[in-house]
């Protein structure tokens, strides 16, 4: 599964700006609500339920939050380079600064878990965070999410 396929250049947030883990995740929301059609607020609602039973803030600075939404039709996701990094109870107590929110619909068990997967992977490669980290331009953030990985283990 490529990124490619859950994220869309419109959903790449290249310098946002947040005080704080609920602020963030609220901006997040209301860009997934943008991108699905979804009402803003179930968004939030279902990624903060999600926070509360843990941070998905997974250590060096990188937060996955997600959720799952039954008026959903497909996988989707969120980008957000910030602007200045937040607290987000990470882990490893670092703050965060590369956050990817991603959306699944209720049903999608397997698929779900596979794209988390994916992103973890991606966001695990020190290169790709250090470009990620040294933009701040959308269609550059889009390209190197977009670009497929060397090996083919999905």
């Amino acid at each position: 599964m490529a990124l490619a396929d859950l994220i869309a250049q419109n959903s790449v947030l290249p310098a946002l700006k947040a005080n704080s883990k609920k602020q963030l995740l609220q901006e997040l929301a209301a860009k997934a609500s943008e991108v699905t059609g979804l009402a803003e607020r179930e968004v939030f609602d279902v990624i903060l339920q999600r926070e509360r039973l843990g941070s998905t803030g997974v250590g060096n600075g990188i937060a996955i939050p997600h959720g799952k939404l039954p008026s959903l039709d497909r996988i989707i996701g969120v980008f957000a380079r910030l602007d200045q990094p937040v607290d987000f109870e990470a882990l490893d107590d670092q703050p965060v600064d590369l956050v990817f929110l991603l959306l699944a619909p209720e049903g999608a068990g397997a698929d779900h878990l596979k794209a988390l997967s994916r992103i973890a992977r991606v966001m695990r490669d020190s290169e790709m965070v250090a470009k990620l980290r040294a933009t701040d331009d959308a269609a550059s953030l889009y390209a190197f999410l977009a670009e497929e990985p060397e090996s083919n283990a999905a």
